[in-house]
């Protein structure tokens, strides 16, 4: 047995930051430093915790994660198949750590990995997803975007398509609890692609089943209310962030989840005191003709050399959320 207070929180600090809204194998691949499409999709590796368990392999932070849930630090999401909130155990932990004896090279495999095997594991590992569909959902996509004149990944983003490719959503609701989509995106972008679903598994006699779907509304804790409550009412990010004992980086860093999840933010207010016109402008243009939303490609680029990670990240979520949402 080791000391594993450290490893549980970095752990639950990879739920918390991530949104709680993934499974155990994204959890560790964003411990790890594991850069699949996913982690790029959802942007994670731009978050603190991406890379900070490298050190380890991947079967040890699965370890840590399984042993967490089974002293109750982490629970499942009973609307979420498969998904891992922290507990107000977990909370207190991470608010006041304490000694935690782990135990190692031991099997704790739990029933969440039987669940994992299962179908709901579409949002974080999907590969299993119907090809033909997956094409057609990346044409009409396309089709959209030129019609709109907006980068495709603006409609749906990759992992977005091989879940309803998994999932086969042939409702509004059923297509909202699609990982990236939410309800915003649905009304504003949906109706096509829920004609497009009909139609193929009415075509192929395909049997749907709706409780295999993950849903991704966006998880409602006292501090995302906040959020979105003190946006509504013009408040400055920095008394925000203040408000929830949440530092600057990692506000944006929620705001982009609540984004993310398909609920429009108007940060107007703010951005129009804190970055000059021309910068929004500069910023705005390379993500309407950029192949990603991207943040590392962002920071990286040349165009945009000039500008903070703090302005770019800030425009890039007026962009989604006046496009995407």
């Amino acid at each position: 047995r080791f000391e594993g207070s450290e490893f549980v929180k970095v752990a639950l600090q990879a739920v918390k930051q991530t949104g709680e809204r993934f499974g155990i194998q994204h959890l560790v691949n964003v411990i790890v430093g594991l850069e699949d499409d996913y982690v790029k999709s959802y942007g994670h590796f731009d978050l603190p915790i991406y890379g900070k368990g490298g050190d380890e392999n991947t079967d040890f932070w699965k370890s840590i994660i399984r042993q967490a849930l089974i002293y109750q630090y982490l629970e499942k999401d009973i609307d979420n198949i498969g998904v891992l909130k922290i507990s107000k155990r977990g909370e207190a932990f991470l608010d006041k750590p304490h000694s935690i004896e782990l135990a190692k090279d031991h099997d704790f495999t739990t029933d969440i990995d039987e669940e994992e095997e299962s179908s709901e594991k579409a949002p974080v590992n999907a590969k299993a997803y119907d090809p033909k569909l997956f094409e057609m959902l990346k044409n009409l996509r396309k089709q959209m975007a030129k019609e709109k004149d907006l980068p495709p990944y603006v409609i749906f983003q990759d992992p977005s398509l091989e879940e309803m490719a998994t999932t086969y959503p042939t409702t509004k609701e059923e297509l909202a609890q699609v990982n990236g989509v939410g309800m915003g995106k649905v009304n504003k972008f949906g109706a096509a692609f829920i004609e497009l679903i009909t139609k193929y598994v009415d075509d192929n006699d395909i049997e749907t089943a709706s409780d295999v779907i993950v849903k991704s509304s966006v998880n409602k804790s006292k501090a995302k209310i906040q959020i979105i409550n003190q946006v509504d009412r013009k408040v400055d990010l920095e008394e925000i962030a203040e408000t929830i004992n949440h530092s600057f980086e990692d506000l944006l860093t929620e705001i982009e989840n609540i984004v993310y999840s398909g609920t429009k933010l108007n940060l107007g207010y703010y951005i129009d005191q804190a970055v000059d016109k021309q910068k929004q402008d500069d910023i705005y243009d390379y993500f309407m003709n950029a192949e990603t939303d991207s943040l590392e490609d962002a920071f990286n680029d040349e165009s945009l050399m000039d500008y903070s990670e703090e302005e770019i990240r800030l425009i890039r979520i007026k962009f989604m959320s006046e496009h995407a949402n």
